[in-house]
């Protein structure tokens, strides 16, 4: 996941004339301070003081609300802060101190004390969507599920009349937020609420430290409801106009639950399933989870599945590929309510890293998969050195911003001496080799490459892989900073790069809104745009019968298993829409 941020390039001052003309392994004049990553607050705390977060439940011996509400006194009394309040559960969500928890365990009328655990990135209605834009957006993963099949049977790039787009049909995106400014998402946009930070503004923005976050929310969301000729900036290697989405009809709701950094708490999962419900959704989207299970959790999935809203969940990202090592599927998605989604490549294949179990239901395109980014967060690559341009790709957190100096190799970049006496505060482009250790015997990150030679004086930094098979690479700088604008290149291409110092080079990290990103989030919401397609085109359905629709529709995999059947590995099969909704003619 991309979490870059949009800064210029920083200014170093120069050497001055006073600097001998012999080398001298020292920092360029602000080089340390400026090279460090911007701190990230975080998420503003509910309370000040000791204490940590737990789920309090309570036996409920009178109505729900008034057992709720008895709770939440309860402990405040004992000296606890109350955060939410569940009157469907009986129970609420508290900032507790051991002393406080030590009471309330005492308590007869208290069930249990959960801990509030993390969970991570694993009214009007809308206008009627964009009806007419270009084929060039309907992305591989839209085309594999058989979207655009149901909804632009003739592949012109139009909307056919009356052809389910989702329609009437809420969906709540229960992830990180979203990016308000995209394109692609303003005209599903419905309504929102934040329970990392408890306002109504759930953006995916640290406004403490003015910060956005990830883009996860936003590019989970932009899959499933993306508008036709709705185009932000695009990266020119993509051959796109944009993205359109699997469901561009639906209405969208945003429930914020991780901040900036990718990470929640149940209790937010818990007070976002109450509120979706609350707004008349008929599907969750969760592209989230955790490796813990909690009967308070298992409860809240099970009542909304009651009340007619049916919950999709990502399987979870820590497959090993290993059946003695498969840690299972990940929760929520492993509750009997909801309907677990894994992975699969362009192929049909199956990533190692896309978790499985008896659980998994269906499966979607995981791998690579194109859809909306923070806009002006991510950046592509222009890379030219000595009049000729070599493939190359930003990494992950890299600034937008161009620089033009000359190219000095410098090895593996370890430290600012490593450039030699060709590196001067004046500037310059560094090529690095990938891979190496420190001084101190750990691998050298890029993270540690670029800070080393932004101290060297560099102004942009190449890095050239260092395995042959694996072209430019995909790599990171691990984090949200102030970093020099960076970019990879291959093997091969590095090498020739190598013999080429004190040529001219021009580095150019050019922003664009959309990004490809991998994991069973990504795989989430391809199964969710489905379920809209298909409860559009019969809305008396039940979440029940939708999710039946889906499974028994799904094309089976491996290829050459029998239609219906399922394995702990792709559960019933890739979701197809056009096959859903022809099943969907003769169903009861």
């Amino acid at each position: 996941m991309k979490r870059w941020m949009t800064l210029g390039l920083v200014g170093l001052v120069a050497c001055g004339e006073s600097t001998p003309p012999i080398y001298e392994p020292k920092d360029c004049p602000d080089a340390v301070e400026s090279s460090r990553p911007r701190p990230v607050a975080q998420s503003q705390a509910v309370s000040a003081g000791e204490g940590e977060d737990f789920i309090v439940q309570y036996h409920r011996t009178v109505s729900a609300a008034a057992s709720t509400q008895a709770a939440g006194d309860a402990v405040v009394r004992t000296g606890g802060l109350v955060r939410a309040r569940w009157s469907q559960l009986g129970a609420v969500a508290a900032r507790l101190t051991p002393e406080v928890r030590q009471k309330l365990a005492k308590d007869p009328q208290v069930l249990a004390i959960y801990p509030d655990h993390p969970v991570y990135a694993f009214s009007n209605g809308r206008p009627p969507p964009v009806t007419a834009g270009s084929t060039a957006e309907y992305t591989d993963g839209l085309k594999m599920v058989q979207a655009n099949a149901v909804w632009d049977a003739n592949d012109d790039g139009v909307l056919d009349a009356d052809a389910p787009v989702g329609s009437s049909i809420r969906v709540c995106v229960i992830d990180s937020g979203w990016d308000d400014r995209h394109p692609e998402l303003k005209a599903a946009y419905v309504g929102g609420k934040d329970f990392v930070d408890g306002d109504d503004d759930p953006r995916d923005y640290d406004t403490q430290a003015q910060t956005w976050g990830g883009g996860h929310g936003t590019h989970t969301a932009a899959t499933i409801v993306a508008q036709l000729a709705s185009t932000g900036s695009v990266n020119p290697s993509e051959d796109s106009a944009g993205v359109v989405g699997v469901a561009p009809g639906v209405e969208l709701l945003v429930a914020r639950v991780l901040n900036t950094q990718g990470s929640g708490k149940l209790s937010a999962i818990l007070s976002a399933m109450e509120w979706c419900q609350q707004q008349g959704a008929k599907l969750a989207s969760l592209s989230l989870g955790s490796d813990k299970s909690n009967p308070l959790e298992q409860d809240a999935f099970q009542k909304a599945l009651n009340g007619g809203m049916l919950s999709i969940a990502a399987s979870g990202n820590s497959g090993t590929g290993d059946p003695s090592t498969e840690p299972g599927v990940a929760f929520p998605a492993a509750y009997p309510s909801v309907l677990a989604v894994g992975a699969v490549d362009f192929d049909g294949e199956h990533p190692s890293f896309s978790q499985v179990g008896a659980e998994i239901a269906l499966v979607a395109p995981g791998v690579d998969v194109l859809s909306a980014a923070l806009t002006e967060s991510t950046a592509y690559s222009l890379l030219d050195v000595g009049g000729a341009r070599y493939t190359s790709r930003s990494l992950e957190f890299a600034p937008v911003g161009v620089y033009e100096g000359p190219l000095v190799y410098c090895g593996l970049g370890g430290s600012r001496t490593a450039c030699g006496a060709a590196a001067t505060c004046e500037g310059f482009v560094a090529y690095v080799d990938r891979g190496g250790t420190d001084s101190q015997g750990e691998g050298l990150t890029f993270a540690k490459k670029v800070t080393s030679m932004r101290r060297a004086g560099a102004r942009a930094v190449i890095i050239g892989n260092n395995d042959p098979s694996d072209g430019v690479g995909r790599f990171t700088l691990g984090t949200v900073g102030s970093w020099l604008p960076t970019a990879s290149v291959s093997y091969q291409d590095g090498e020739a790069l190598k013999k080429l110092s004190a040529t001219q080079a021009r580095m150019s990290l050019v922003s664009v809104d959309y990004q490809r990103l991998t994991g069973t989030s990504m795989a989430t919401p391809h199964v969710t745009g489905v379920a809209a397609l298909v409860w559009s085109a019969r809305p008396s359905l039940t979440a029940a019968q939708v999710r039946d629709i889906l499974q028994k529709s799904a094309a089976p995999l491996p290829r050459g298993s029998a239609k219906g059947s399922r394995n702990d590995t792709y559960g019933y099969g890739l979701v197809q829409a056009k096959d859903a909704l022809k099943l969907l003619e003769t169903y009861p």
